[in-house]
């Protein structure tokens, strides 16, 4: 996204160079995370181990957050019970001592006040058990605050607490943590009025609540070291159950590959009588129906095969012979009658497919017994392709179709075998011409560094929509009337696709219905290089620019 143009030059210039620096910081990012993400895609027993830790930690420590409060709110709630029982007793003493005086101006008030904090004040006030006991009055007493211990009480008795007391005259508390002998010590102060005859006194009773925050303490950490170690536990219990299922999945898969690499004897070992020992034994069973379908198969296949090979060799012996016998009565058909003239015609034209047929059956046949051998040798294309069109120009006049060569000036060398290549673009050509429906056929060559490709182009009645992968089965016909008219075998796209793969190469095809239909065949430069790309499209560059243009208009 490019930043708007009202924007002055240097905060564009700025926004430019963040945006370089985000894409870089993303870049990275991704590669450092790819190896984790690929890891966690591939691996079923991360994702259980990983989910069950997730899962757990959530649970735990829930549970652990709950048991922690829920056990400080039991001690807190222990110690105000104490503490109110004790609050109760102290101000009843601090009462029966306050009564003694009558009036509040008595001399020796001030000293019963100090000598009844000192009395109800417990130890020391940060060790565990001890207190803090403050008494406050009002100022028309004339009274002083006395404190039993020697300590700030500002932060524990509060303005808040002390309007509970001395306006609501009633007994109120609270928690605060105030500072003591250097550190942080939380209390829990009471408050009470406290009856006399001479007027208004307030009692305070502060607590440390050390034992309870240290059993507090005790319980979370015992909480938290119990939930980690639980969830530790449950992700190895996990790994390790997961393992048990995993490793024979992995043991199926291994298997499977195998027997998908042609190890039809690989099997699943079997181990007791639980679900998976059901599925290996249920795998292998499988497996071995496979196995003896595949050699059957296979068993027939090569039967089939040299059957092939058997009856095309046999076939030719006669074959020879009729041939010779056909020459002579075609020779001399101009003596007969025309009825007889037209038979003699007609022998020749089917024993020239019945040649060719027996020609493609053994050339099928040598590929399928794996003897087709490749006789490369650096060759110039563009002769093959001129001596392709100039012996089809016959057939192009026959049917109203021209054909038109688009191709370099310049040599086009590449590593093949000529008598192959040469067979592969007969067939492409007089297909294209065949089907072309009276319009030009075009081919194209064109070369880079690494690869060589042909398209054969016509513009006939075309291919459907997943026809461009059967046009190379053996025996398959788009149209098996107009095929049996044109004398087709049905063979000659599939031999080509078998000569192409043997160069290293690819053939391709794409159609339309009504738009004709495109084959390329692409070959490496050098014999044994692996093609990646093709110099020449598959989809004629017409019919993409009028794709695109379709689109546009959407």
């Amino acid at each position: 996204m490019r930043a708007p143009a009202w924007l002055p030059m240097p905060v564009r210039r700025t926004l430019r160079v963040l945006r370089r620096y985000f894409r870089m910081a993303t870049r990275r990012l991704e590669r450092v995370v790819a190896p984790a993400r690929r890891e966690w895609r591939r691996s079923l027993q991360l994702r259980v181990v990983a989910l069950t830790l997730i899962a757990s930690s959530l649970l735990v420590g829930a549970f652990g957050f709950f048991v922690a409060q829920r056990s400080a709110n039991i001690l807190l709630n222990r110690a105000q019970d104490e503490v109110q029982s004790s609050m109760a007793s102290k101000v009843k003493y601090a009462s029966s001592q306050l009564s003694v005086h009558q009036q509040a101006r008595d001399p020796l008030l001030q000293n019963t006040v100090n000598t009844t904090v000192d009395v109800l004040a417990d130890d020391d006030p940060a060790e565990s058990g001890g207190s803090v006991v403050s008494m406050r009055a009002d100022q028309n007493t004339g009274i002083e605050a006395a404190t039993s211990a020697k300590m700030d009480t500002s932060d524990l008795i509060t303005a808040k607490l002390i309007r509970a007391v001395s306006r609501d005259a009633k007994v109120a508390e609270q928690v605060r943590t105030t500072e003591v002998d250097g550190r942080q010590v939380k209390f829990l102060v009471y408050g009470s009025p406290v009856p006399t005859s001479f007027g208004h006194v307030e009692l305070y009773y502060m607590v440390p609540l050390t034992t309870e925050d240290s059993a507090a303490n005790q319980i979370r950490t015992t909480v938290l070291v119990t939930g980690l170690a639980l969830v530790i536990l449950l992700g190895v219990v996990a790994g390790l159950v997961t393992r048990l299922v995993v490793l024979p999945v992995r043991d199926a898969a291994r298997t499977a590959q195998r027997l998908s690499a042609g190890l039809l004897d690989q099997r699943m070992k079997v181990d007791g009588e639980d679900d998976l020992a059901l599925l290996a034994a249920s795998f292998n069973q499988m497996a071995a129906n496979l196995q003896r379908q595949i050699v059957r198969l296979e068993e027939m296949s090569r039967l089939q095969r040299r059957f092939t090979s058997d009856v095309s060799h046999e076939l030719r012996t006669p074959l020879t012979t009729v041939r010779m016998a056909a020459d002579l009565i075609f020779s001399e058909r101009e003596e007969f009658d025309p009825a007889v003239a037209r038979s003699a015609e007609l022998l020749q034209a089917e024993l020239d497919r019945f040649e060719s047929l027996l020609t493609d059956l053994l050339e099928i046949s040598r590929f399928d017994a794996g003897f087709a051998a490749l006789d490369a040798e650096h060759t110039d294309l563009v002769p093959i392709v001129h001596r392709v069109a100039e012996r089809l120009t016959g057939l192009a006049d026959r049917v109203g179709v021209t054909i038109e060569l688009r191709v370099p000036e310049a040599p086009v060398i590449a590593e093949v075998d000529p008598r192959r290549i040469e067979r592969v673009l007969r067939n492409l050509v007089g297909n294209a011409v065949e089907h072309g429906e009276g319009r030009p056929v075009q081919i194209t060559l064109a070369c880079d560094e690494a690869a060589v490709a042909v398209t054969v182009r016509d513009h006939g009645i075309g291919l459907k929509a997943g026809e461009e992968r059967l046009v190379f089965n053996r025996f398959w016909r788009a149209d098996p009337s107009r095929a049996r008219q044109t004398g087709g075998t049905g063979l000659g796209l599939s031999i080509s696709a078998e000569d192409a793969r043997l160069h290293g190469g690819w053939l391709e095809a794409w159609g339309a219905p009504g738009e004709g239909a495109q084959f390329r065949l692409t070959l490496p430069v050098r014999s044994g290089d692996r093609l990646l790309a093709a110099p020449l499209p598959l989809i004629p560059r017409d019919r993409a620019i009028a794709a695109d243009e379709t689109r546009e208009v959407v």
